[in-house]
């Protein structure tokens, strides 16, 4: 978990929400799976923070194959 008071990462990650957008001042949650070398292998944005520890096993099993 990060703490982006001044929305630096979330500029770099381009996951910042539009100006017009009703929540534009809260961060999205996105989970991003690192593999071996260090590359970005999945984003994903949690819509459902306590459904997505499936969600992210099914992504880590998708990109094992």
């Amino acid at each position: 978990m990060l703490s982006d008071t001044d929305r630096s990462v979330g500029t770099a990650y381009d996951v910042l929400r539009d100006a017009d957008d009703p929540y534009a001042d809260y961060p999205k949650r996105i989970a991003y799976l690192i593999d071996p070398d260090g590359r970005v292998a999945a984003a994903d944005e949690v819509t459902d923070p306590g459904g997505y520890g499936a969600e992210a096993l099914a992504t880590l099993a998708a990109a094992k194959r």
